[in-house]
C-alpha cells in the first residue's frame, strides 16, 4: 500500500489518541518507520497490525479501528484535492458509487502500483443500494466501510447504514488472498447493503420519463446506428452477437484471414472478444445490464476459435420498431456488409482494444456497445490495419490520434500488465515460501532442527560433533511371518507393511523428548537425550517403546510383530556425509541397544539391567529375564518391560 494511507492513520491517531499511544502502537507492531512517504510502498498488513495494536492498548474493538482508519483516509485526502474529484462524479451518492472504478482508473497514473479494488452496484432502490466489492487483498472490508460512511457524511451530507450480506475469502490480516487451485490469488468478494435516502436519485435517474417530443420521433434503422458507430456491437439476452459495425467486421477479418465473417452473427461474444475492464466480473447479461454507467474495455481476440453459428431465431427481432432504433433489416444489412468488405488480411497485426459504454435498449431488448478503438498514435493506427476514415465520424477520435491524447489508455494497459506481473510475483513468492517450508521439513527429517540451524549460520559440520554423558538409544525391528513363492509380491507386501509400521512410529516421536535417527531395512532407530539434552531420557524412551508395541497391535496386520530393545549410556553424535548428510550416533551404547533388540523376542521390549534400575525407581512394570549371551559383551542381565508405572491406590 502507498504511504498516504498510513499518513492519514498517523495524523488522526496522534490527533485523537495522542503521541504516546501512537508510539506504543508502532512499538507493538515492530514498525521502525516514524514518518511515512506519500508515494512509497509499505507492507499491506501494516494497517491491520496497527488496528490490532491500538485495540490491545485502548481496549476498543479491532473492527472499530479499521472503520476509523477508513474515515481518516477520506478526511486526509481532501488535502490532495480528491474530494473535488469525487464531487465531480455526480450530484448523488449513487453517482459516486457507480464511478468508483473510473476514479481508480484515473488515480492509477499517479499511483502506478496501486492495487485498486473493483466495486459495482448490483441493486438500487429508494432505500439504498447493494454494492459488491472485489479485491485480491484480504482484511480491508471494514476499512472500506469507514470510507463509505465518511464520504456519504462529509461530501453528500447523508447518514448511511452498512451491513454485510455475503463474504468470500475475506480473512483478517491485510495480506494477499489465498492461492486458487488453478493458480493466481483468490478474489475477495464482499456484498454490502447500504441503507440511505435514495428517493431523489431514483426519481431523477431511474424513474425518469421520456419527453413527449422524443416519443414522436420516427424509427431509426439500425444501419444508421452502425454507421454512426462503425465499431459497435449489438448483443441479445443470450450474449450472442446480432449486429456488428462495418469497421469492426473488417478488423475481425484482418485477424481471421481464412474464416467467413458471417460466423460473427449468432456467436457468443466471449468467443471473439475478451472483457478487460471492469475486472473481476463475468461477461453475462445480468452483470453488463447493471453496469451501464461504467466504462468497458473489450479486446478483439486474434485468431479466435469461435464456435458460434448464425442462428436467425436468436437474432434481434427484425420487426421491432418501437423507438429510435429499427432493426427491420439488421440481419440482411449485416450480411451484405460482411460479404462486400474486401479482405485486407495480414499477419501480426496489433490487437484492437475497444472502449465505451454498454447501453440497454428496452425496445429491442438488447445491449449496444457504443465504443471507439483505443489508438495512441498514427503508428498504432497503421499496426492495427486501420485508417483515419475508419474511426467514428463524430467526437474527437481522429483528432486524438493526431494529438496523442489517448496515450493514457495504452499507459493503463502497461500498468495492468505490470499489475499482472506483480500478482504473478506474489504467487511465486507464496509458492517459494511453501517450497521452503517443505524443504525445511525434509531437512529436519534428516538433521535435527537445532543442528540444522547451526549449519545455516555457517558452522562447520565437523563442529556439530558432540559427546553426551548419558542418553537412551532404542531399536525396533518389524517381524514378518508371511512367506510366498512370488518374490515381487512378497517385496511389495513388505514395503506396505514397513510403511504402515514406521508411519505409526513417526506419529509417536515428539521433540525434544525423542528423535528419530534413521531406518535401515526393517529396523527403526530412535534416541532420547540427544541432540537436545533430556534428563528424563530413560522414562521417555520407555513410554515410546510401550506406545510402539501398542500401535503395532492396533494396526492388526496379520503375521506382523515387533522386537524392541533399548539401553542407556554415553554416546558421541554428529553430522556425517556431504551428499545426503545424516545425524549419526556412535559408541558402545548404540551397540548394546542393538543387541537388546536382536536378542529379544517378538512383541516384547527388552532393556538392559542398567536401564531397568532407572525404570524401577520410576515405578515401571519389569520382569527379570535372566542372563542373556550378548555378542561382544558376554552374559548380561536383562529385563522385560511390561507396562507403565502403576498408579498408587
Amino acid at each position: 500500500m502507498y504511504g498516504m494511507l498510513l499518513e492519514s492513520v498517523q495524523h488522526f491517531v496522534q490527533l485523537e489518541y495522542g503521541e504516546f499511544v501512537w508510539r506504543q502502537a508502532l512499538l507493538t507492531t515492530g514498525c521502525k518507520n516514524t514518518v511515512f512517504n506519500t508515494h512509497q510502498l509499505y507492507p499491506d498488513n501494516l494497517i491491520p497490525d496497527l488496528a490490532a495494536a491500538l485495540s490491545a492498548i485502548t481496549g476498543k474493538p479491532f473492527d472499530e479501528f479499521m472503520i476509523f482508519f477508513g474515515r481518516c483516509f477520506v478526511r486526509f485526502f481532501s488535502n490532495f484535492g480528491y474530494d473535488e474529484l469525487i464531487k465531480a462524479t455526480g450530484r448523488y451518492f449513487c453517482d459516486f458509487l457507480h464511478s468508483v472504478d473510473n476514479i481508480h482508473l484515473q488515480m492509477r497514473f499517479t499511483y502506478r502500483k496501486m492495487k485498486s479494488p473493483s466495486m459495482q452496484l448490483t441493486e438500487v432502490d429508494e432505500n439504498g443500494a447493494v454494492l459488491v466489492y472485489r479485491s485480491t487483498r484480504t482484511g480491508f472490508s471494514k476499512y472500506l466501510r469507514g470510507q463509505l460512511l465518511e464520504i456519504a457524511k462529509q461530501l453528500y451530507g447523508m447518514d448511511v447504514s452498512i451491513k454485510v450480506l455475503e463474504s468470500q475469502n475475506d480473512t483478517p490480516g491485510g495480506t494477499s488472498g489465498p492461492i486458487a487451485p488453478q493458480g493466481g490469488l483468490k478474489t475477495v468478494i464482499v456484498k454490502y447493503r447500504l441503507d440511505f435516502d435514495n428517493r431523489e436519485y431514483m426519481q431523477r435517474r431511474v424513474h425518469i420519463k421520456a419527453h413527449p417530443s422524443q416519443l414522436q420521433l420516427t424509427p431509426v434503422n439500425s444501419k444508421l446506428l452502425l454507421n454512426l458507430f462503425p465499431f459497435a456491437l449489438i448483443l441479445n439476452e443470450e450474449m450472442k452477437i446480432t449486429a456488428v459495425g462495418e469497421k469492426l467486421i473488417e478488423s475481425w477479418m484482418l485477424n481471421n484471414v481464412n474464416r467467413s465473417p458471417t460466423e460473427l452473427l449468432g456467436a457468443k461474444v466471449t468467443d471473439h472478444f475478451k472483457l478487460r475492464r471492469p475486472s473481476g466480473i463475468t461477461f453475462t447479461w445480468e452483470n453488463i445490464k447493471r453496469l451501464q454507467t461504467v466504462l468497458f474495455e473489450i479486446q478483439l481476440l486474434k485468431g479466435s476459435s469461435a464456435k458460434g453459428t448464425k442462428d436467425e431465431s436468436k437474432i434481434v427481432d427484425t420487426k421491432t420498431s418501437l423507438s429510435q432504433v429499427d432493426t427491420s433489416s439488421s440481419t440482411e444489412d449485416a450480411a451484405k456488409i460482411m460479404t462486400s468488405i474486401p479482405r485486407r488480411g495480414s499477419q501480426g497485426l496489433r490487437s484492437i482494444l475497444l472502449k465505451g459504454e454498454m447501453r440497454y435498449i428496452k425496445d429491442i431488448n438488447s445491449l449496444v456497445f457504443l465504443c471507439s478503438p483505443l489508438i495512441n498514435n498514427l503508428e498504432e493506427l497503421r499496426e492495427m490495419g486501420l485508417y483515419l476514415n475508419d474511426l467514428n465520424p463524430h467526437g474527437l477520435s481522429r483528432e486524438m490520434v493526431f494529438s496523442g491524447f489517448s496515450h493514457y489508455s495504452r499507459l493503463d494497459l502497461m500498468c495492468e500488465r505490470e499489475e499482472q506481473r506483480a500478482e504473478e510475483l506474489e504467487t511465486s513468492l507464496a509458492l517459494a515460501d511453501s517450497w521452503k517450508r517443505q524443504g525445511d521439513e525434509l531437512l529436519y527429517s534428516m538433521i535435527p532442527r537445532s543442528i540444522a540451524e547451526r549449519l545455516r549460520e555457517g558452522q562447520n559440520p565437523h563442529e556439530t560433533c558432540q559427546s553426551f554423558e548419558e542418553v537412551t538409544v532404542l531399536f525396533a525391528e518389524v517381524q514378518e511371518t508371511i512367506t510366498g513363492d512370488d518374490s515381487i509380491k512378497y517385496a511389495m507386501t513388505t514395503v506396505n507393511t514397513l510403511n504402515a509400521a514406521f508411519s505409526a512410529f513417526d506419529e509417536l516421536i515428539h521433540s525434544p523428548m525423542a528423535y528419530k535417527v534413521e531406518t535401515v531395512g526393517k529396523v527403526y532407530m530412535a534416541v532420547s537425550g540427544a541432540p537436545d539434552i533430556n534428563p528424563f531420557h530413560a522414562q521417555h524412551m520407555a513410554d515410546l517403546a510401550l506406545d510402539m508395541l501398542h500401535s503395532i497391535r492396533q494396526l492388526n496386520l496379520p503375521g506382523v510383530g515387533v522386537k524392541i530393545g533399548f539401553h542407556s549410556g554415553p554416546i558421541v553424535a554428529g553430522i556425517v556425509g556431504l551428499k545426503v548428510p545424516r545425524y549419526c550416533l556412535f559408541g558402545d551404547t548404540v551397540n548394546t541397544a542393538s543387541r537388546m533388540e536382536s536378542s529379544g523376542e517378538t512383541d516384547c521390549i527388552q532393556v538392559s539391567g542398567y536401564t531397568a534400575q532407572k525404570l524401577k525407581k520410576l515405578g515401571y512394570v519389569l520382569a527379570y529375564r535372566g542372563k542373556v549371551a550378548v555378542k561382544g559383551k558376554g552374559d548380561m542381565e536383562t529385563f522385560w518391560l511390561q507396562g507403565p508405572p502403576q498408579k498408587k491406590k
